[in-house]
């Protein structure tokens, strides 16, 4: 059940901040964007797609970072918390997967991803349990190659020693076109058990309109590897197709699928997905007129977010943002925006790259400033807890 609150003030909201999380020198935390053009497409009035008794969050929201769970980190890119409080990142450049315990921060590297060749955007990109992780101790892991993006898993026996805790690779699913940029590399397990991944186009738009190329996708897969029964196109991986560049996957509480998509030069777009549905990439990038394409329920300027990971909480919608540097409160009727988004964090963590549901009114914060992209503080990056309203 989604609750509502009543919304923070924006005053006692920076003034709970605590300023030890090491988001900046300065240690503020801005409670929205400063400056930039506002989202648009967002209006409180617009008619709801999801049942009209749903209840809706406030539509102003409030962040608080409570403190840095683990810094020093490189190139984190996926994290997946595991049974028992700790959490496990993937590092894009390194290959590796390291165990983070949340209470002391210790890091504990598990093992390096054999068959990584990282490049430009593409490496270790994003992590995932097993559905039956407890029985399995299976970790799955979207990587680039050196001939393609593909999706793993791994056996993970923490009786070995550190370093040596990683099972060979076994390949579930392959050939995933790879590129400099737009290697995508989301992926999650839905409520349905089945695997989802975010592709990207490689910087071949031509693959997102191609409903036989796996680029510019999101794909919906068995555990094994398999189209999963049920997909919008017979005996194909592919759920939706039209994509640019998918990094964030998140499902609400009544099983919809909502994901983040980076633009090219004008609209970045938060996405709720639908079954077959076309996004529109070449032909249309953000709001199109053409009913042939799926619209987006908000869309940025891409100066404004470079939106990667993707949360719900609450009846909201948490986007972590790159380029944009803020972190994007989207409150939700249905599967559509109930009010403005709202930015936070305003550049003081630099650059996020993923954010994950940790249980509660809280989130796990990934930033992303070693990436090549970023400007570091002294080289490194940081997992951060965060309250979120």
């Amino acid at each position: 059940m989604i609750v509502q609150r009543r919304a923070v003030p924006a005053a006692l909201a920076v003034a709970a901040l605590l300023l030890a999380a090491g988001c900046s020198s300065d240690g503020g935390v801005s409670p929205s964007a400063a400056g930039g053009t506002p989202p648009t497409g967002t209006a409180a009035g617009t008619a709801p797609s999801g049942r009209a008794t749903e209840p809706v969050p406030p539509a102003k929201g409030s962040v608080q970072v409570l403190r840095t769970v683990a810094e020093g980190l490189r190139t984190p890119w996926g994290l997946a918390p595991l049974p028992g409080g700790a959490l496990l990142v993937s590092s894009r450049d390194d290959g590796t997967i390291t165990r983070i315990d949340e209470k002391t921060g210790r890091r504990t590297v598990l093992g390096q991803v054999s068959g990584v060749s990282p490049a430009g955007e593409g490496g270790l990109l994003g992590i995932a349990l097993s559905p039956d992780y407890s029985s399995d101790h299976m970790i799955y892991a979207y990587f680039t190659s050196a001939s393609d993006n593909r999706i793993v898993r791994m056996l993970y026996d923490e009786r070995k020693p550190a370093g040596e805790q990683l099972g060979a690779p076994d390949t579930v699913f392959k050939g995933i076109p790879k590129g400099r940029i737009h290697n995508g590399g989301r992926i999650a397990f839905g409520p349905d058990g089945m695997l989802y991944a975010g592709t990207g186009e490689s910087g071949r738009r031509g693959l997102a309109q191609d409903r036989n190329s796996l680029g510019g996708k999101i794909l919906r897969l068995t555990p094994e590897g398999d189209p999963a029964p049920g997909n919008p196109f017979p005996g194909s991986p592919v759920y939706s197709y039209g994509h640019r560049n998918v990094q964030g996957l998140a499902w609400d509480d009544r099983q919809r699928l909502f994901a983040s998509e980076f633009g090219q030069d004008t609209w970045d777009e938060l996405n709720a997905i639908k079954p077959g549905g076309n996004y529109g990439w070449p032909r249309a990038e953000g709001r199109s007129s053409d009913a042939a394409f799926q619209n987006p329920l908000v869309q940025w300027h891409t100066d404004d977010a470079s939106p990667s990971g993707i949360a719900w909480v609450k009846g909201v919608i948490w986007t972590a943002g790159l380029k944009g540097r803020r972190l994007w409160r989207v409150p939700l009727r249905g599967t559509q925006a109930s009010a403005a988004p709202e930015a936070f964090l305003g550049g003081r963590c630099g650059r996020l790259r993923t954010v994950v549901a940790a249980g509660g009114d809280r989130v796990w914060l990934v930033t992303s400033n070693t990436d090549g992209r970023g400007h570091p503080e002294k080289g490194d990056d940081r997992v951060l807890e965060v309250a979120v309203r």
